[in-house]
Formats: structure tokens, C-alpha cells, sequence
């Protein structure tokens, strides 16, 4: 007996998620005033990860354009946090001078900051150090005379080597 030829299939080749979402969320994107996602999804790229630490784009302002006049560059608008505001707002320079340089044209004359909790924040989670590995290091920290700075300094040395 002959089994019946099955049609199997055809084999799609997975498509990256950008292709599928990117119209989308370009749209969005667009909305907000950046030309291109980049900004948003490369930041630390750009400002460096101390800045990226407490700051992330919101949107672009574009002033309004009259005729005969120049154009003028755009705001960017930072969502800061609350502590880090005052350091972002003595870094404006630096800020508009590298994200220029990413865009390649003086696209950005001056910041905005908003005060508030950063949305795409990664908590780091606190690294355990080992118990065993502090003990051995702690052996090794004979010269060291006051018990809770041995302690102290064990459990450090293991967390570094641990991560």
C-alpha cells in the first residue's frame, strides 16, 4: 500500500524581527521627531554609558520653520533622573556635540530634561560572593588585624573574582 504524498510544507526562512515591527515602530519613532530609531537603540553607543546610565532620549523637538529663515536645530528631550539632572545639564555640551557627530550634522542645538524614573533601566543584580572563596581568601589576609576589614575585604576579593 502506497501512503498518499503529503505536502509538506515549504520552508520559510525566519525573518529578522526588525523587518517585521520596523514600519511600525519607525512610525513611532517618527512621531517623536527621530528620523531613525538608531538614537533611541544606540544611545549608550553614543553618549557613553555614564550618561546612558541616567539619561535616555524621549523625543526631538523641531522648532517650526518660516520662510527666509535658517533652519535651527532641534531640542532633544531627555528623560533624566532626578539626582543625575544637575551633571546632564553641565554635560549639555558634550551631549549635543555627540549626538551631532552620530548624526553627522548639527542636528541638535540644545537639551530639555524631564525628571523621571528611566523606563528601559537594567537593574544590575548584586553579585553573591562565594562563602568557600571569601574563607580562602581571608587566610591570605593574615597581616590584616581587625576581623570586620578582613571579613569585609574577603567577601570583596570573591565578588571580584567572581565576576
Amino acid at each position: 500500500m502506497n501512503k498518499p504524498a503529503m505536502n509538506k510544507p515549504s520552508r520559510s526562512s525566519a525573518k529578522p524581527l526588525r523587518d517585521l515591527v520596523g514600519k511600525i515602530v519607525g512610525d513611532a519613532f517618527a512621531r517623536q521627531g527621530f528620523a531613525s530609531t538608531e538614537l533611541v537603540t544606540r544611545w549608550a553607543d553614543i553618549v557613553g554609558g555614564e550618561i546612558a546610565a541616567c539619561s535616555e532620549p524621549i523625543k526631538l523637538n523641531w522648532p517650526r520653520r518660516t520662510a527666509g529663515e535658517d533652519d535651527e536645530a532641534a531640542t532633544l528631550v531627555l528623560r533624566v533622573e532626578g539626582p543625575a539632572a544637575i551633571e546632564i545639564q553641565h554635560l549639555t555640551e558634550l551631549i549635543c556635540e555627540r549626538v551631532n557627530r552620530f548624526l553627522g550634522w548639527r542636528a541638535v542645538g540644545r537639551l530639555a530634561l524631564r525628571q523621571a524614573p528611566l523606563r528601559h533601566r537594567q537593574h544590575p543584580t548584586a553579585a553573591r560572593a562565594d562563602p568557600a572563596a571569601a574563607a580562602r581568601i581571608a587566610e591570605g589576609l593574615s597581616d590584616v588585624k581587625d576581623d570586620e576589614l578582613k571579613q569585609a575585604l574577603a567577601r570583596l576579593g570573591a565578588a571580584i573574582k567572581r565576576g
